[in-house]
């Protein structure tokens, strides 16, 4: 077994330093090192702004920020012998966080966008486990840092699929992010201007924001590329099952990871996406599952009255607000409010099949109050 190291500059921006990892997805990307199967991968990585939202960023920085650098990648790491068909195991055995942290809320972004429209920033404080800030008094967060994006290219045929699909998407009016040269890392303009962009998660993992995916779990994702082309960024002090503001408690972090490789094993199971396993607690159990908690629900109805039959949305978005509503009447602001349910509030469907109304249910732990 070969331990093998991505090291970066940390007063670097990925633009500043391209030779350690990328912005954008695709397969011609070189490698960055190349391991065997079974071998240990350390890569340090820089935070989802690509530093641009330091402990003295102002509201204006927050306010119009750069997206065209969103999500700076360590990698990727070619692994000899994987092949399209095959499921790569991503052991993870550390995720080692930074000191400080932030969570923004950015003008047009986030899944409450509309509500919000001003930017916020919280700065942390990461020490012994826990995130702290003066932004939000008596709040202390336990960490169970994870990387936010971590994933493989995909091939060429499924790059070309994918860039067509999210057009037309964007045709009929989604919100998507399509390939651009600015700023991408790569610079090669062919490269540039074909590669995805990493805001949506998509079959190679990717920007998944899972939450669980911290030290002790195994992601199984299948290989569409030859060599898998690994990479990972964006790292997560904590966030609850939402990130409803768009970012959770974000960082830089040094990831250290073992890669295994299972041939031929999506082909064979019929594998199109991203798969995970672990056998202990991602955070002890009281935070894991709050046994003290406070929650709200949403359904399938707007505050106007209106009925939106089998609208997951729709209820997810009520409960949210409904918590954001909570919140406030506890004394905190609204973009407070709206932090707070980013990084520590669990949105969980409880119930899909009670026509015409999902219902969806967000919990917050009272644990993370102090006095």
């Amino acid at each position: 077994m070969t331990v093998h190291e991505i090291r970066i500059d940390r007063g670097k921006t990925l633009l500043d330093e391209p030779n350690t990892g990328h912005n954008r997805w695709h397969p011609d990307i070189p490698p960055v090192v190349r391991c065997q199967p079974g071998d240990e991968v350390i890569l340090e990585t820089r935070d989802a702004f690509d530093g641009q939202m330091s402990p003295d960023a102002t509201l204006e920085v927050v306010g119009a920020p750069n997206l065209d650098v969103v999500h700076p990648l360590t990698g990727p790491v070619h692994v000899e012998g994987a092949e399209p068909g095959d499921l790569l195991e991503v052991e993870i055995l550390d995720v080692e966080p930074d000191s400080y942290g932030y969570t923004v809320q950015v003008p047009g972004f986030g899944f409450l966008r509309d509500v919000f429209p001003e930017p916020f920033k919280v700065s942390w404080e990461i020490a012994d486990g826990w995130a702290t800030s003066p932004d939000l008094p008596g709040v202390r967060i336990p960490g169970s840092p994870f990387m936010g994006t971590i994933g493989l290219s995909p091939g060429h045929d499924l790059l070309v699929r994918t860039t067509a699909r999210e057009q037309e998407m964007l045709d009929r009016g989604g919100f998507v992010l399509p390939p651009s040269p600015t700023s991408a890392v790569p610079s090669d303009a062919r490269l540039a201007a074909e590669g995805l962009r990493t805001i949506p998660p998509r079959e190679q993992a990717g920007n998944v924001d899972i939450k669980q995916l911290g030290r002790g779990t195994r992601l199984l994702i299948p290989v569409d590329a030859p060599g898998g082309l690994f990479s990972a960024g964006d790292a997560h002090f904590a966030q609850g099952d939402c990130e409803t503001c768009g970012t959770a408690i974000e960082m830089r972090a040094t990831l250290r990871v073992r890669i295994g490789l299972r041939k031929g094993e999506a082909a064979e199971k019929g594998i199109r996406d991203l798969r995970f396993t672990r056998s202990d607690y991602y955070l002890p159990p009281e935070y894991a599952a709050p046994r003290r908690f406070y929650a709200t629900t949403g359904i399938s109805v707007t505050r106007e009255g209106e009925n939106r039959a089998e609208d997951a949305t729709l209820a997810a978005r009520n409960a949210l607000l409904n918590m954001i509503d909570h919140l406030g009447e506890r004394g905190w602001t609204r973009q407070q409010a709206y932090a707070l349910c980013s990084v520590a509030v669990d949105l969980k469907v409880s119930q899909l099949v009670d026509v015409p109304n999902m219902l969806v249910s967000a919990f917050l732990s009272e644990d993370i109050f102090v006095s």
